[in-house]
């Protein structure tokens, strides 16, 4: 039925003069290198000859006659130039000489004929997920418009006019978001002179978009931790879940990732003998292999560098012993002026405790509460001071303050438990010495 109703449809159209427009496209696409070859591919009907135009020409550009009757037929231009590039679009006719409608137009572009132009991202390549980024293409050699390309996308390129700044060349500002796993991938940008669209620039360099959040966070830790004296080793290792494979470490956030490890998993990045540039805000990411996506990145971890200025003192204000459940004051101070100060205990994980005095008049000096110590807050203490112009370079630790927590509970229960071995201990002393046969018999005689 199917096949009755195309030969129906088709003898109808021939009957009333008319055949079905033709289609056309380019191999290996539309866009094409200068001085390479292109083949364009125009099918249609059974026919005798073909018939290829060119926008601005009144006849055929170049034309096709088969051997034999078939359903398509090529055109080929062995080396593209600028001559070439522009509006194509084909017919074909059969053995009744009935002209077909002419296909739609196919637009031949031929690249490499300018300067490149550069891209860039505002903010940043990295993306999270839901966000707007700013790609800006920029030339100072061509005006007119600029065409935005991303490489393996089934969109078509973006086109848009550009603006002229003083002194600046000119630019075009194309918007993209929000941010989907779509979006990510390599982008790239091309300019064309305002008479001649179809005539296009070599291509930018690649600009790689990278689109974060897609999947769970991964976490982040210092080792041997993150308070590093200058000289000392330290690397930074990512804890993710097994399925990735692709790790990236940024600092500050700045706009590209420090470092790279595919093919590892929870990896460890060495850095090395730290200096003062190491100081600052890490945060790692996850991914998979020939993916820009990425997880969410990681809870932020300060690396600080320790031993930069003359280090305070620290003191316990009602000294370092105290009762579990009791308060407790610690005091930092220093004879030079800073604005922040720390407070860390030795061996524990938690990042240091700090305060920036906002009074720049008072003594520079902070005091850290504990409130309602316990057993876990016992250990070795010692305090940094810095300035918040250089938020990661601390001074040298202070002296050790060793604090003491006594659980009095726990004492009295002691206490109290030995008390009752002691009663416990007289009793059974006394019925033995009561009960005891010697007592009986004495008795006995009275």
């Amino acid at each position: 039925m199917g096949g009755s109703s195309m030969t129906l449809t088709l003898t109808a159209l021939l009957l009333l003069g008319l055949l079905p427009k033709p289609s056309i496209w380019a191999d290996p696409g539309p866009m094409v290198t200068k001085g390479s070859p292109v083949t364009i591919w125009c099918e249609g009907l059974q026919a005798n000859a073909y018939s290829l135009y060119k926008e601005n020409i009144i006849h055929a550009w170049k034309n096709s006659v088969p051997p034999n009757p078939s359903n398509k037929t090529s055109f080929l231009i062995e080396s593209m130039g600028s001559q070439h590039a522009g509006l194509y679009q084909c017919a074909y006719s059969t053995t009744k000489s009935i002209l077909s409608e002419r296909s739609e137009p196919l637009f031949l572009v031929v690249t490499g004929v300018y300067a490149a132009p550069s891209l860039s991202a505002q903010p940043s390549p990295v993306v999270a997920s839901g966000g707007h980024v700013s790609l800006s293409c920029s030339s100072q050699n061509t005006s007119g418009t600029f065409h935005l390309l991303k490489e393996g996308g089934a969109d078509p390129p973006q086109h848009m006019a550009s603006t002229t700044q003083a002194g600046k060349g000119s630019q075009a500002v194309f918007p993209v978001g929000p941010m989907g796993t779509s979006h990510a991938g390599t982008y790239r940008c091309y300019v064309s002179p305002t008479s001649y669209s179809h005539v296009w620039s070599q291509p930018s360099d690649p600009l790689h978009i990278q689109v974060t959040g897609v999947h769970r966070e991964p976490s982040l830790s210092a080792q041997p931790g993150s308070l590093v004296l200058p000289e000392e080793s330290l690397a930074l290792q990512c804890h993710s879940e097994s399925s990735f494979n692709r790790f990236a470490l940024t600092k500050d956030e700045r706009i590209t990732p420090l470092q790279r490890l595919d093919g590892q998993h929870s990896p460890i990045f060495p850095l090395g003998h730290v200096n003062q540039t190491h100081g600052g805000q890490y945060r790692c990411y996850s991914g998979h292999s020939l993916s820009y996506t990425w997880s969410a990145p990681s809870a932020p971890l300060d690396i600080l560098i320790t031993g930069m200025y003359t280090k305070p003192s620290l003191s316990a204000q009602l000294g370092p012993s105290v009762t579990s459940g009791e308060n407790v004051t610690l005091q930092c101070h220093s004879e030079v002026w800073f604005d922040t100060f720390h407070l860390h205990r030795e061996g524990s994980r938690d990042p240091p405790q700090h305060l920036r005095l906002q009074d720049t008049s008072a003594p520079s000096q902070a005091t850290f509460t504990i409130s309602a110590v316990t057993s876990g807050h016992k250990g070795t203490y010692r305090c940094y001071s810095s300035n918040s112009t250089s938020p990661y370079l601390l001074s040298h630790p202070s002296d050790p303050l060793e604090l003491v927590v006594s659980d009095y509970t726990v004492e009295n229960l002691i206490r109290m438990a030995v008390a009752g071995l002691i009663l416990l201990v007289l009793g059974v002393l006394l019925f033995q010495a009561r009960h005891s046969p010697g007592r009986t018999h004495n008795a006995a005689r009275m």
